[in-house]
């Protein structure tokens, strides 16, 4: 328990740090790149407007204050769960990344099932069966998967499974089908890098001497793989695992584009055409609370996967 509230509080005090981080980076960043999200709001609106409209709009907006009175303002209404109103629909930011949150994050967990049912069985086969044709099949699936973007297979799949075949839906979310496509083209596109790694890491494991001490003991040859040698394998996959879960949720982003899916990406593609500041802020913080999340329950998963963590001993 001492070690799992260590965990907690750390990545509480990582939290903070990392929100002020990214609230100033984002700040600094939407204040030099170009565009104004005060001709954005009145091209919407597609009236006629003078300068002095102008003026009034980003007075009303308070774009007229200073950088940093603007960056404090904006950072005590979040201590107090408020993320502003988006400058062009006029709705609370919080209420529009929560309508699209639950769809996102569904695509992702959809997409590590797949990723866990190509990656555990590939790497298990690559590294059993080490310099024959299983494992040659398993590093010619892992090198294809890698050389093709997943834009690109997604077109692919579009193509043979919707068009041609008539089988799954392309647009939208609704039934299991919808899940389908998107779910594995985002699978495919972040399996190959595990299939690797778990290769790699299980040929060493299978070498190490309390494997062969477990074969002396009798076990038999599926309950030293899945209970011995895949257990002490699946470290380094859930190390990849916390180091890559920004990239997943950056990379789903075009996954939903694709398939119009109706979640997160969609929202902050037009935030960022139309430079609603609001919007683009509380996304970033959003999805840096999410990674930060992530990283804690890698950390616990530790403490089930490798006994010596639990006992705080120092893993080699």
């Amino acid at each position: 328990m001492q070690r799992v509230l260590s965990i907690i509080g750390s990545r509480l005090i990582q939290l903070i740090i990392m929100i002020l981080v990214l609230s100033i980076f984002t700040f600094l960043l939407m204040k030099i790149t170009p565009g104004d999200p005060i001709r954005s709001i009145l091209k919407v609106d597609d009236v006629a407007t003078t300068k002095v409209d102008e003026e009034k709009l980003r007075k009303e907006y308070g774009f007229d204050e200073p950088i940093f009175k603007q960056y404090s303002q904006w950072l005590i209404d979040v201590a107090q769960l408020d993320l502003g109103k988006s400058v062009i629909s006029k709705k609370p930011v919080i209420e529009m990344i929560m309508d699209r949150l639950p769809a996102t994050i569904s695509l992702a967990i959809g997409g590590l099932i797949v990723l866990f049912f190509l990656s555990i069985p590939l790497g298990v086969i690559g590294a059993v069966y080490e310099g024959r044709w299983p494992d040659y099949i398993s590093r010619l699936i892992a090198l294809v998967g890698a050389s093709i973007p997943s834009f690109w297979l997604g077109l692919l799949l579009i193509y043979f499974f919707s068009l041609q075949l008539n089988l799954l839906p392309v647009m939208g979310k609704g039934s299991i089908a919808h899940y389908i496509l998107p779910s594995v083209t985002l699978g495919i596109a972040m399996a190959p890098i595990y299939i690797r790694l778990l290769r790699e890491r299980l040929i060493s494991t299978l070498q190490s001497p309390y494997i062969e001490a477990a074969k002396a003991r009798g076990l038999s040859k599926e309950r030293v793989l899945l209970f011995h040698a895949l257990r002490g394998s699946l470290i380094p996959l859930v190390t990849m695992f916390g180091l890559s879960i920004g990239s997943l949720l950056g990379g789903i982003m075009v996954i939903e584009t694709l398939f119009s899916w109706p979640g997160m990406g969609d929202l902050i593609v037009q935030a960022v055409l139309q430079r609603d500041y609001p919007v683009i802020q509380g996304y970033i913080l959003i999805i840096g609370i999410l990674v930060v999340i992530t990283n804690l329950l890698v950390d616990l998963l530790y403490l089930l996967i490798n006994p010596q963590i639990k006992q705080g001993k120092e893993v080699a």
